[in-house]
């Protein structure tokens, strides 16, 4: 029945809610590791918005990145091969993070000009990762139904 219903639906098994957010949150937590050393330094040596923002979001890529990697390389795989994966596995997912996160702060008043120190910062930085796991969520449930994104990582866990 299974076989069945995946060749009628072309959903690939997997494709769960759980399996969407556990994908989401391992997205999140890459990217907020990335962004928030990337907000927070950038802030530090006081640099405009565009070289802030750009550092957070490189670093969110990298971070975002090398979760996925070393999982992946701990589990058996090369580390060409694992690159392989998780720029498959993570650029839509982090791409998407990203675009919305980012846009939150910059569309949030007096955001990209507030301080470490300064409660509308983290509210702005911590608003936009719950909207973007809640757009970035379903985007990382239709591609695991795809066979795409981390359908790519579960292969090799």
């Amino acid at each position: 029945m299974d076989h069945a219903m995946h060749h009628h639906t072309g959903a690939a098994p997997g494709a769960t809610w759980s399996t969407a957010v556990r994908a989401t949150l391992h997205c999140l937590l890459g990217c907020a590791v990335g962004e928030i050393l990337g907000m927070a330094v950038g802030t530090a040596l006081l640099w405009g918005n565009v070289p802030t923002m750009a550092l957070a979001i490189g670093l969110a890529f990298v971070f975002g990145y090398s979760f996925t990697l070393f999982a992946v390389v701990r589990a058996g795989v090369s580390p060409k091969a694992a690159v392989k994966i998780a720029l498959a596995a993570d650029t839509v997912s982090i791409a998407v993070m990203e675009l919305v996160d980012n846009a939150i702060i910059a569309l949030t008043p007096g955001a990209m000009d507030a301080q470490l120190s300064e409660g509308l910062f983290w509210y702005a930085l911590l608003g936009g990762f719950a909207v973007a796991f809640l757009v970035t969520t379903p985007v990382n449930k239709w591609m695991i139904g795809r066979g795409k994104g981390h359908a790519v990582v579960h292969a090799h866990h």
